[in-house]
């Protein structure tokens, strides 16, 4: 029976968050909305939203994950997601309020991050043909 179940493997940026071998059910949430696999689904990708990962053990176990923005590759039984945050082992409304408050709050921030930097590399910019200008 394990032929016909999935290996998960669940990756951050520096580590591997976790490692699920017969798995018979995943639900990720895509923009489009909630995305399932099954063992027998065609080889697939997709891009994930901040949201929760949900997946079935063989041994009936159902399994909540609040993951981060990132990407789902399927390719035979191996199932490889790669996530810039994960958090597990809490109850499904602690997760859902971990997405809202960490991974949102994380999204604001890079933004913010982002325009600075624009600013910065434009002042750059800027003063150096400045610089330019009068050489």
């Amino acid at each position: 029976m394990e032929s016909t179940l999935m290996h998960l493997k669940i990756l951050l940026p520096f580590k591997v968050f976790n490692e699920i071998k017969n798995v018979k059910r995943i639900v990720v949430e895509t923009a489009q909305g909630s995305f399932g696999l099954l063992p027998q689904r065609l080889d697939c990708t997709a891009a994930l939203v901040p949201g929760i990962l949900c997946y079935e053990t063989a041994a009936g176990e159902e399994v909540f994950l609040a993951v981060d923005e990132g990407v789902l590759v399927k390719a035979g039984m191996e199932v490889l997601v790669s996530v810039r945050h994960a958090v597990g082992g809490a109850a499904l409304g602690e997760l859902q309020e971990a997405v809202e408050k960490e991974f949102l709050k994380l999204g604001e921030q890079e933004i913010a991050l982002r325009s600075t930097l624009a600013k910065l590399e434009s002042g750059f910019i800027r003063r150096f043909l400045e610089f330019h200008k009068e050489a």
